[in-house]
């Protein structure tokens, strides 16, 4: 796979005039087309990356490069970056996914995860660095039957991840970068184009597309395959969420109970949620054991005609850790609902 993948994404290093013209991936994926010189305004248009500038990072500087970069290949030497600032409107979907992810997974019962902008990784026959590409997030989601990960995610050797998110707020991924996910056979790939506009793309329809990946390449689809029922409405409205709304708890806890029920799995099978639950239970339990003391009291002392008020719910904790032999003798003996108070804490002593 590594060196098909390889075959499909050479290109030439921008504004060398003795190299053949760039060429990008076509939006209908179906082969390369050639492109005109790139422009001043977007010199990233012509190879496929609009919004985005070029910048040299040799083969030995790749290495220990830390920077943020859509593409980068060897042959050029060329690395595509975003030419507007990192906002957190970029920024923002990737980690809010795996947020909520993290939810789904705790309502499934099985871990999700995520490994933000990691290295996509292709290498050549010598074993060294090919092509690399960055997303904007990526989600396993049965991390534990996974080989485990290097550095990067090297396509040909590891397990591809479940979905890829790409954020598109001043780039677009159809011109290239879709077409090498669907040339290394990404399973799932989410689109997203953020509510709030960056000024150099105002007219960017905010929303998510989903696209799996069929016998004829990618197709776009209403609702996730990775995440059964979670459709691309609900994924976006998620994603541009100041604060957790009702309908979105609603949507996750749906899409764990259906992914729970695929893999056999719940929430008592999540550590943290398992004990959370068992203290629920504890309190609840604690709970119904005042409320059914308080009343039994409130009917002992009636019966003697002595009035109670909301001070006996405020001792509710002293009652519930007194025997009930006790407690009914100071309901038989005493003068007042006072009086039964002072009884009742001397019988803790």
């Amino acid at each position: 796979m590594a060196e098909a993948a390889r075959d499909r994404i050479t290109t030439r290093r921008p504004g060398d005039p003795d190299k053949p013209v760039a060429k990008r991936w076509s939006n209908q994926l179906d082969g390369w087309v050639p492109e005109p010189a790139p422009s001043a305004k977007d010199p990233g248009v012509a190879y496929g990356f609009p919004g985005c500038r070029p910048i040299r990072i040799t083969r030995e500087e790749i290495t220990d490069y830390e920077g943020r970069f859509e593409y980068w290949d060897a042959d050029t030497e060329i690395a595509w970056q975003v030419c507007e600032p990192t906002s957190v409107y970029h920024e923002l979907p990737g980690q809010e996914l795996a947020r909520l992810t993290e939810r789904i997974a705790a309502v499934r019962g099985e871990p999700i995860k995520s490994y933000g902008t990691g290295d996509l990784l292709v290498r050549d026959d010598q074993g060294e660095k090919h092509v690399i590409m960055q997303p904007d997030q990526i989600l396993y989601l049965h991390p534990h039957t996974v080989r485990r990960l290097g550095h990067a995610i090297e396509v040909g050797h590891d397990e591809l991840p479940d979905v890829v998110l790409e954020v598109d707020l001043t780039t677009d991924v159809r011109y290239r970068k879709m077409g090498l996910y669907q040339e290394w056979g990404f399973r799932e790939l989410w689109v997203e184009t953020p509510e709030n506009r960056a000024p150099s793309r105002p007219n960017r329809k905010p929303g998510v597309t989903i696209r799996v990946l069929g016998p004829h390449g990618y197709e776009e689809t209403r609702e996730s395959r990775a995440f059964p029922t979670w459709t691309a409405d609900e994924i976006h409205a998620a994603l541009n969420e100041d604060a957790l709304s009702a309908s979105t708890v609603a949507v996750l806890r749906r899409v764990g109970r259906v992914l729970g029920e695929q893999g056999g799995t719940g929430t008592d099978d999540d550590p943290f949620m398992r004990v959370e639950r068992e203290q629920s239970r504890r309190e609840g339990a604690e709970q119904g054991a005042e409320t059914t003391r308080l009343e039994m009291l409130a009917e002992a002392l009636a019966a003697r005609d002595i009035p109670t008020s909301r001070r006996l719910e405020e001792h509710a904790g002293l009652i519930v850790a007194v025997p009930v032999p006790a407690l009914m003798r100071a309901a038989l003996a005493c003068r007042d609902e006072a009086d039964f108070v002072r009884r009742i804490k001397d019988a803790t002593g």
